[in-house]
């Protein structure tokens, strides 16, 4: 088991894919798992969640506060770093809090990894890292940058980092599906930005799975990138207004929708690797890897397609399809 007797740390560690992602580490009997995060009622909540586990440390601090990474990371194998803010309204409205997070807060997780010769570090992005139009994207963009060119100009020290790109993550703070149904629920009406809008979606298990596999798989600079089913937004809302008023016995055609057009910052589409990137990438059966460096091989990789993968190049999936998907997830 790879993470046997292992110590990591979890930044980030309260939130959705941050606990997934714990529960999984822990069936492989680690050593401890460190929970870092700024939230102290998170962590208490997500305690008490987990009962009374000796392996499982809780540590208060932030990423923008470069002393307690460092601190936090003292004797740590393996760091898995979670913590953003990620809001595309919030990051526009306050960018440089933006920047302070998701920027200055990776480059403190690198030198406090470096100096603690960690062995492993894993980013966890987005899709809108790519042609960003927003500040939420650019600062993940920059980040993404930071983690990779580490590679380059660590001068030897032992630290390997890497990142993962996502999409959606179903059911996860960040959805769209919880709020929707909340939504109907309590207004009868739910707000979308067009019903054309179309978006890379994956389940939390994959975004786990993706994360824990990137960091046994890094070699050093690159970006893996999962291969996940598209949706359209205008899909998206009928089921889960036909699903919802099935289960508290309400009318579907008392439920309206209004679409509010693009925010600021917002895509028609999003992308999750550029036709450059995908000249450097390879590509296996269920994601591709960007490694920025031609010498780099990876057990059952080919060299992947010149194009760009983008939702809107992508068959979404049919209703009947999103359903199934939606009920396997268990969020209708």
């Amino acid at each position: 088991m790879y993470f046997n007797k292992k110590k990591i740390l979890v930044i980030g560690g309260t939130g959705t894919i941050g606990k997934s992602i714990v529960q999984s580490i822990m069936k492989e009997n680690p050593r401890f798992i460190k929970i870092f995060s700024r939230d102290e009622f998170k962590q208490h909540q997500l305690q008490y969640e987990l009962g009374n586990n000796e392996k499982i440390r809780f540590v208060i601090g932030d990423i923008r506060d470069y002393d307690s990474l460092f601190a936090a990371m003292h004797d740590i194998d393996y760091v898995l770093h979670l913590a953003a803010m990620k809001h595309v309204d919030f990051c526009e409205l306050n960018p440089y809090e933006a920047i302070k997070t998701n920027v200055h807060g990776t480059n403190n997780v690198i030198k406090a990894a470096i100096s603690q010769n960690v062995k492993k570090v894993v980013f966890t992005s987005s899709d809108k890292a790519i042609s960003p139009t927003n500040t939420y994207g650019a600062t993940k963009l920059i980040a993404e940058r930071l983690i990779s060119s580490t590679e380059y100009s660590k001068s030897g020290k032992q630290t390997v980092f890497a990142s993962v790109r996502f999409g959606n993550v179903m059911g996860s703070r960040g959805s769209v599906i919880p709020l929707f149904k909340e939504r109907i629920l309590k207004d009868k009406k739910i707000t979308v930005t067009d019903k054309n809008m179309t978006r890379f979606m994956m389940s939390l298990n994959q975004a786990t799975q993706l994360t824990i596999k990137a960091l046994k798989e890094a070699k050093g600079g690159e970006v893996f990138v999962l291969k996940m089913p598209v949706i359209k937004l205008g899909d998206l809302a009928d089921i889960l207004i036909e699903e919802t008023c099935k289960k508290h016995a309400m009318k579907s055609n008392d439920i309206n929708i209004e679409v509010m057009g693009l925010r600021p910052g917002e895509k028609m589409f999003e992308e999750l690797m550029t036709y450059d990137e995908s000249r450097e990438a390879w590509e296996l059966k269920d994601m591709y890897i960007i490694t920025g460096t031609q010498e780099v091989r990876y057990n059952n990789a080919t060299k992947c397609n010149h194009g760009t993968y983008s939702s809107m190049d992508q068959a979404p999936l049919n209703v009947n399809e999103l359903r199934k998907l939606l009920k396997d997830e268990e969020l209708i």
